[in-house]
């Protein structure tokens, strides 16, 4: 698909084997989640517009670059994606949040919506969705949804791991969504979870169970 591209910066791989590895402590696995989604959110900005605009510097006044538009919207999936929020924030501390809640029903699979909220103008702006996991892509489908009925024309979609089934599903949904993600793995478990994967990113985020 040419609207998924994999971040295989050497940073970022290095990062996320340590992220897998189970035996990383829950300050670890969230230090390193925010330092991926920096570096991530390098990549998904990096065709950002442009605009000139005169400055003085101490020595003398000069024409240079500063983004151009409106403000970003960073849209974090509860909960799990507030681990990469921050080290997104870290990056464009002036971005506004939109947060969404969604749950994934254990049996069904369904996205289930408890919680929207988002800055105004939202088709003014652009909106990167965040999420660690593209695992079945309904949680992913049903936010862009939302999104999208909020005004919100303007979408990327940021993740850690995704899956072929999780990515084919946003393309028939979303087909006009990029998606950057660090890896795609090999395939689903009978509960919907990514393997090899990661875990429960929620979990090792937060330290529950």
């Amino acid at each position: 698909m040419n609207q998924v591209t994999i971040v295989d910066h050497p940073l970022v791989q290095h990062k996320l084997t340590l992220l897998r590895d189970k035996s990383r402590t829950t300050k670890g696995f969230r230090q390193l989640a925010r330092e991926i989604a920096t570096l991530m959110c390098y990549e998904v900005t990096r065709d950002l517009s442009l605009d000139m605009v005169t400055i003085e510097t101490p020595l003398r006044s000069m024409e240079s670059r500063m983004l151009s538009g409106k403000k970003l919207v960073f849209a974090p999936i509860l909960r799990a994606g507030m681990g990469l929020l921050e080290g997104m924030l870290d990056l464009v501390p002036s971005a506004r949040v939109a947060h969404i809640g969604l749950y994934r029903e254990p049996e069904s699979l369904v996205a289930v919506e408890y919680y929207f909220k988002a800055p105004q103008e939202l088709p003014d702006r652009l909106v990167i969705a965040i999420d660690p996991m593209l695992a079945t892509g309904n949680t992913a489908v049903a936010a862009l949804d939302r999104l999208k009925e909020h005004g919100a024309t303007d979408i990327r979609f940021v993740c850690l791991l995704a899956t072929q089934e999780g990515l084919a599903n946003v393309h028939d949904h979303h087909p006009g969504v990029r998606i950057w993600t660090a890896a795609i793995d090999e395939q689903l478990s009978d509960h919907g979870y990514i393997l090899p994967g990661l875990g429960d990113a929620g979990d090792r985020l937060y330290g529950t169970k």
